[in-house]
């Protein structure tokens, strides 16, 4: 990709009522609602918030760039699974997302796969652009699991 190559990813938001909004994209067939967090003034339990929405951004474009890697290298695995969290702090009285801790777990068939397994979900934590567009720390806590 190049340096001038650019891509726009259009999202709109419509409220709906208190604290809840429907989000859209146009070429997307499923909305998603969003509120604010239960823990803010007028926070609603059970709805995702930005907060899920920007853990959930660094956590799947972690799987992408894995899949992508895995893919160019002809990498073959049984499952991938990945816990994330995110940590809001106050830095200089503000709230921010301070922290995002990743836990992927990669399961593959055979032992010998572990090295390159373990190698791949690391260069695909450093090619994701969603981690490298953020300034949140980035804590990365990796596992390679053999299945039978």
């Amino acid at each position: 990709m190049s340096s001038t190559e650019e891509h726009l990813y259009n999202v709109d938001l419509n409220w709906s009522e208190g604290r809840i909004g429907k989000l859209t994209a146009p070429g997307l067939e499923e909305s998603i609602h969003v509120a604010t967090p239960p823990e803010f003034p007028g926070g609603v339990e059970g709805i995702w918030s930005p907060e899920h929405l920007f853990v959930a951004a660094v956590s799947s474009c972690l799987m992408t760039s894995f899949l992508a890697v895995a893919e160019y290298s002809k990498f073959s695995f049984h499952d991938l699974k990945i816990e994330a969290s995110g940590t809001m702090g106050k830095e200089d009285g503000k709230f921010r997302m301070t922290r995002v801790t990743l836990r992927p777990e990669l399961f593959i068939h055979t032992e010998a796969d572990s090295g390159k397994g373990l190698k791949l979900l690391e260069k695909a934590e450093h090619i994701c652009l969603i981690s490298r567009s953020i300034n949140s720390e980035i804590v990365f806590e990796p596992k390679v699991t053999v299945v039978a």
